[in-house]
């Protein structure tokens, strides 16, 4: 099967065309900052699915994929108007849990160094007992380090 690159330029022109369409604005107030992270289009060029994202809570979220679905027709003319396609994709939108995902890693990576600030902070070392756990540098004759050679 061969790869297609016209799928994948026509993607980039799609979520390029729709983002400066949402930034211009559009009637709809559900329709606030939209922000298409990617589009991928069919081997056909026939539909395309749009990736979007939105700051805000699960009402706001609902509420702009309610907005994107009102306006899809007039969306795909305003992308007939731009790209001069012989057909125009059909569009179809997917929320991009990517941010999502993203956003919560960060959050549970923040609250992981915290946790260990606060268990560092409850601890302190004992310098004395740290170096006598170690062997306070010194080492033993009779082990062998990694890089000797064993006698004959």
């Amino acid at each position: 099967m061969s790869t297609h690159s016209r799928p994948a330029r026509v993607g980039q022109m799609v979520q390029q065309c729709l983002g400066e369409v949402l930034a211009r604005g559009l009637r709809d107030p559900r329709l606030g900052l939209v922000t298409i992270t990617g589009a991928k289009v069919s081997p056909d060029l026939r539909q395309a699915r749009v990736y979007w994202t939105v700051h805000g809570d699960a009402a706001v979220q609902k509420a702009t994929a309610q907005g994107l679905e009102a306006a899809k027709g007039y969306l795909r003319r305003e992308l007939g108007h731009t790209l001069g396609m012989r057909v125009v994709p059909e569009l179809s939108f997917t929320y991009d849990e990517a941010i999502d995902r993203g956003d919560r890693i960060d959050q549970l990576l923040r609250e992981a160094k915290a946790s260990d600030a606060r268990l560092m902070a409850e601890s302190p070392r004992d310098e004395e007992s740290s170096t006598a756990a170690t062997g306070a540098g010194a080492r033993d004759s009779s082990a062998a380090a990694p890089g000797d050679k064993e006698p004959r």
